[in-house]
């Protein structure tokens, strides 16, 4: 169970990424689970309730914010509440490294996208309806992927990665998965 507590902020964002690669949406189910991941590893670990108190601080600052983005038209819905949820995770301590990966992250994923909708897709990805509309270029950003990885890059330094991995019950099974290799 603890190890899995450990990944599952991981395959949360490597979903997240793939959805809004595949299908340039980024569900709300997906957003709550990654809610209710932060409210499940905050208990299991122990995090103290003020503690808990500001990571629901920096994640509805990120919500008021990210709406208003929003509402603004320049971000996706599913961007904004994704956000939001990784901003739980991170809390304020982390709120700024996050962010400044993720705006570098979508600036270039930005720029390799505008640069290569100016040319042709090649026959053989043309069978590939998520390529084809990916490189449509009305299609909007999958700033889903830029989020994620950026989330993955301060993961390590999260409370619940550092908890998890200090845990002797953790440390031992991942030595016990790793002498099987």
């Amino acid at each position: 169970m603890l190890q899995f507590m450990l990944i599952i902020f991981p395959l949360l964002m490597a979903f997240a990424a793939s959805s809004d690669l595949l299908t340039m949406r980024i569900s709300n189910t997906l957003v709550l689970a990654v809610v209710a991941g932060f409210a499940v590893v905050a208990i299991m670990v122990g995090l103290p309730l003020p503690v808990i108190g500001m990571h629901l601080a920096a994640g509805a600052l990120v919500l008021a914010v990210t709406f208003t983005m929003f509402a603004l038209g320049w971000i996706g819905g599913g961007d904004a509440k994704l956000t939001a949820a990784i901003a739980l995770w991170m809390g304020f301590e982390l709120l700024l490294p996050y962010l400044l990966y993720a705006s570098v992250f979508g600036g270039v994923l930005t720029l390799l996208l505008v640069v290569g909708r100016r040319y042709a897709l090649p026959a053989p990805f043309l069978k590939a309806g998520w390529l084809v509309r990916l490189h449509h270029p009305k299609t909007g950003v999958p700033y889903g992927i830029a989020l994620a990885l950026a989330a993955m890059l301060v993961y390590p330094q999260t409370f619940a990665y550092t908890a998890l991995v200090t845990n002797p019950a953790v440390q031992q099974t991942l030595l016990d998965g790793l002498s099987t290799f």
